[in-house]
């Protein structure tokens, strides 16, 4: 973990060995030799459903005399064990730390070059206070409130608990000159002190997180300009819990201590980050003050430290829904001690406040065409709507789009194709991969991918790769790779009753499984079929506009999304990529409280659709499972792309015999 690759080794294997034989990067600059510390690793324990196996610090060789010299000369983090030198002796999950990772996971979520216009629920406040007068036996504090009501304004001031003691010495220091930082959320609640310093103080910080499900990101915000200062991300260390989220709360309920687990972990992993984009911003983490998150429910419930087992199960019930507000350190977040924290209100029972921050940053509530707003994940959520009305759902598509539950799938690291076209004649593939500016075809790639390999198929690639086997006739419409096609190229390869497709042939053999084109057929129904009873319940047959949000959707081509079936036809140039829009919602909502009300408003009007619910929802998953449906028409679609005609295999077993002639394609 995080890398979700997984194999099986001979008792006495090196962990080391073993992850590199996997494809995972753990760095060692030692040559194995126990003196360089970097390919630290720890071994998580549990019963880990998923993986249908129970790892256990048994299941991993004690100390060496090599590890034990290097523990006492340079020491090793409880719990790290050095990979080198740790051999394999049964069942383990293991987590390679990403503060040890160099060729870590690409974390694509950017910060929004949109303009927000500011109106920050911090303000900062330099006031000169009376010094004590025995005639006016008024307190300090008291004297400056005065001031604070006589020069700015604020009325009735409260005061965090933590700063009563400290005024004294802080008046004196500034010598009665002092910054105040108020912060006042609603224009109806009171305000509030929640720093203080000597002498004029000119700027403070804000944080919007997005707590993904895989990802984690950041922005660093200057609270008075309203410039990013700093943006990073990391992969979301719940991901050793379970790949995707029912395998979460699952691991919550056979696990007594498991929510505190991942709570913990997950609150570590924000820390972390805010001192990475503290550090390359060069700001005190202490200038921080205020604080929006945003996620998904159960990343919502588990950072918030909330049981999420309700969510698991029908009716999916939410312990909270609305917006909430909090001291940062009342949940262990290392900041200033009077920073407030406010995390944006949930949806539904699987559509969160992730999605609500979305819908407020591209606003399908404001205007009057039909958009269809998407965020493609582990669990899918859909908002469908414009000024008059607006629904939301969710649909559980899993983790294949993300490169779980794919034989050659792995998360967007140096090292993943990333994209993938087919000629449709020879059948011959080629393809980029994530650090190489080259396609595979071109001269110079094979140099220039050594550094970093090739070294499996991330999400944006299993979708076009998928889109293009349709296109060339190497699936049918059901998705049954034709077996009838290995006479015409060596690249589909028999196995057993299905046949797969070669896409690379290196130290890491790379295939396209008949079961992998069921999973992102599986996928991408329930995505559509979602889709389909929104707009039922709206009653309209066809969209104006679609945004893919998400890290993974800025990276999906939209035509190869939609000759997949994940999306239902439109006018291509109406498919665009908003990347990180619950990111974006969280900046908003930091920068402008004016957005928080918005939101709060607007997710009290969406109606909430259960697709377990739903009839029809089953229907519309059956239709889906074809390319690209197997009842509705792509017109718009196409006119820029030719579809192959409908073709069936000759038995079940997809040996592909008697293909039907198909056309070219563009």
């Amino acid at each position: 973990m995080p890398s979700g690759k997984r194999g099986r080794f001979p008792v006495g294997t090196p962990v080391l060995d073993a992850a590199r034989s996997l494809g995972v990067y753990v760095e060692s600059v030692c040559g194995g030799r126990a003196t360089c510390g970097r390919c630290q690793v720890s071994v998580q324990e549990g019963s880990f459903a998923k993986h249908k196996i129970v790892s256990s610090l048994d299941n991993i060789s004690v100390k060496g005399p090599k590890e034990e010299r290097y523990e006492s000369i340079r020491g090793l983090p409880d719990g790290r064990r050095l990979s080198c030198s740790s051999q394999i002796l049964g069942d383990l999950v293991i987590d390679v730390p990403q503060d040890t990772v160099i060729n870590a996971q690409v974390v694509r979520k950017a910060a929004t070059d949109r303009v927000i216009e500011r109106n920050a629920a911090v303000q900062l406040c330099y006031v000169e206070v009376d010094e004590p007068d025995m005639h006016k036996p008024l307190g300090d504090l008291d004297r400056l409130k005065v001031m604070l009501e006589k020069d700015w304004g604020w009325k009735d001031v409260l005061i965090a608990p933590h700063l009563i003691p400290q005024i004294q010495g802080i008046l004196r220091k500034g010598n009665w000159g002092v910054t105040a930082a108020i912060h006042r959320d609603m224009d109806s609640s009171r305000p509030f002190i929640v720093g203080l310093w000597p002498g004029l103080k000119n700027e403070a910080y804000g944080i919007a997180c997005d707590i993904g499900s895989t990802t984690i990101a950041m922005h660093l915000v200057s609270l008075l300009s309203g410039r990013i200062v700093a943006s990073s991300g990391t992969s979301n260390p719940q991901i050793r819990f379970g790949e995707d989220l029912m395998s979460r709360v699952s691991y919550v309920m056979m696990n007594p201590d498991g929510r505190e687990a991942m709570t913990k972990a997950v609150r570590e992993a924000v820390n972390m980050l805010i001192g990475k984009v503290c550090a390359e911003g060069e700001v005190d983490r202490h200038d921080i003050l205020d604080m929006v998150f945003v996620g998904n429910p159960i990343m919502h419930h588990l950072f918030l430290g909330i049981d999420p087992t309700e969510l698991g199960q029908a009716p999916f019930a939410l312990a909270v829904s609305g917006a909430l507000q909090y001291w940062a350190h009342e949940i262990d977040i290392d900041v200033n001690r009077g920073a407030r924290l406010y995390m944006l209100p949930c949806i539904a029972g699987h559509v969160g406040a992730d999605a609500a921050g979305a819908t407020l940053a591209e606003g399908p509530y404001r205007q009057d065409r039909m958009m269809l707003l998407v965020d493609v994940g582990t669990n899918a959520e859909i908002v469908l709507g414009n000024r008059d009305r607006v629904v939301a759902a969710s649909s559980p598509t899993g983790p294949a789009f993300e490169g779980a539950e794919i034989s050659s799938g792995q998360r967007a690291a140096p090292g993943a194709i990333e994209r993938v076209r087919i000629d449709p004649e020879t059948l011959e593939p080629k393809f980029r991969v994530i650090g190489v500016e080259k396609w595979s075809d071109e001269e110079g790639f094979a140099e220039a991918a050594t550094a970093v390999g090739v070294t499996g198929i991330c999400g944006s690639a299993i979708i076009e790769v998928v889109a293009e086997m349709y296109l060339c006739g190497i699936i049918s419409e059901d998705g049954v790779v034709d077996g009838g096609m290995a006479a015409r190229s060596p690249r589909i390869l028999q196995n057993g009753r299905t046949f797969s497709y070669l896409l690379h042939d290196g130290d890491q053999r790379i295939t396209v499984t008949q079961n992998d084109v069921r999973a992102i057929q599986l996928a991408k129904a329930a995505l559509y079929a979602g889709i389909k009873l929104l707009m039922e319940k709206l009653d309209i047959t066809h969209v104006d506009t679609i945004r893919f949000a998400g890290a993974f959707g800025s990276f999906i081509d939209p035509k190869y999304a939609m000759v997949l079936g994940l999306i239902p036809d439109c006018d291509l140039s109406e498919v665009k990529a908003v990347g990180n829009a619950a990111g974006t919602g969280a900046l908003m909502a930091l920068l402008n409280r004016g957005h928080r009300r918005e939101i709060e408003q607007t997710v009290s009007k969406i109606e909430k659709i259960e697709t377990a619910l739903e009839s029809k929802f089953q229907e519309h998953f059956v239709y889906a499972m074809a390319l690209p449906n197997k009842v509705d028409t792509f017109p718009k679609l196409s006119e820029v792309v030719t579809l192959p005609e409908r073709k069936a295999p000759a038995d079940d077993g997809g040996d592909g015999g008697g293909r039907r002639r198909r056309r070219s394609r563009e």
